[in-house]
């Protein structure tokens, strides 16, 4: 129906039924529960209002019933530690001050790191793809708290920017400080392990240099201690040496191959 929005009345007017309806239909009109209103009004029209006892709603009808009460009891949203913005009315937006947050070490699992100990990270220059480089590591919780208690600061710390392999393995790739005494008695050919090492010989046999094993500077020291003849040669390597000498055939002779590369390398020391 079309509501008459307000009527004014005059005295000795007669009141019709459709005024009576009209301004029926656009009071509050109060119900026991939904059943009871669609019961009373089976087709409702646009803008009528009904308050349901049993749910304390108040509804509103335009193309279906809907609550515009029950708004809740938030009268404001307020900043607190660490956020900024907020409001008192309308539609309001709090921001994360991220300056201002502080996660104690205590509340990292399982880090034995102090706080003062974390803030050596303070300045380190590694950018986000090299800090993403810890995504996937497979140290324990353990091998990582080796780092409890160091001193290094974010310069001593960005030397390890860039480093591609363990530390221990690039230390032991560079210098063995205990060099290891390796004894042969039959022929045998040099591995990666020899390098820097010293290797006895006792007997009559051949020791081999191979290709693609022996980088520029490596070496290897021989010593016989029995009374054959040790005899080197190369298996795609060319191994040079003072006269083409490739022997150490006397007890207590040594002998030394110094690798130029890959692929050559000299024979040094007592050789026949």
């Amino acid at each position: 129906m079309a509501y008459q929005g307000r009527k004014v009345f005059t005295a000795g007017q007669v009141l019709a039924a459709s005024d009576v309806n009209s301004t029926v239909d656009q009071t509050v009109m109060v119900f026991a529960d939904s059943a009871a209103r669609t019961t009373a009004i089976p087709t409702p029209t646009e803008g009528m209002v009904a308050y349901l006892v049993d749910t304390n709603a108040l509804q509103l009808y335009t193309t279906v019933w809907g609550d515009v009460s029950n708004p809740g009891d938030i009268t404001a949203v307020t900043a607190g530690t660490a956020l900024t913005g907020g409001g008192a009315s309308g539609d309001v937006t709090l921001n994360v001050d991220l300056t201002a947050i502080t996660i104690p070490a205590s509340q990292i699992s399982d880090l034995t790191a102090t706080a003062a100990e974390l803030n050596i990270l303070d300045g380190v220059t590694t950018d986000a793809a090299e800090l993403n480089i810890l995504d996937g590591v497979t140290a324990t919780t353990a091998e990582l708290n080796i780092l409890d208690g160091v001193t290094a600061d974010a310069t001593e710390l960005n030397y390890v920017d860039g480093v591609t392999s363990g530390i221990q393995s690039q230390l032991d790739d560079k210098a063995l400080l205990t060099p290891a005494v390796n004894a042969k008695t039959a022929a045998y050919t040099l591995a990666v392990g020899d390098r820097g090492e010293t290797i006895t010989a006792d007997g009559t046999f051949t020791l081999t240099a191979p290709s693609a094993t022996f980088s520029a500077g490596d070496r290897v020291d021989f010593v016989n201690i029995g009374t054959g003849v040790i005899t080197f040669a190369g298996s795609g390597v060319t191994v040079n040496s003072k006269d083409a000498a490739l022997t150490i055939d006397t007890q207590y002779s040594a002998a030394s191959i110094l690798f130029l590369s890959s692929s050559t390398a000299v024979l040094i020391g007592d050789i026949a």
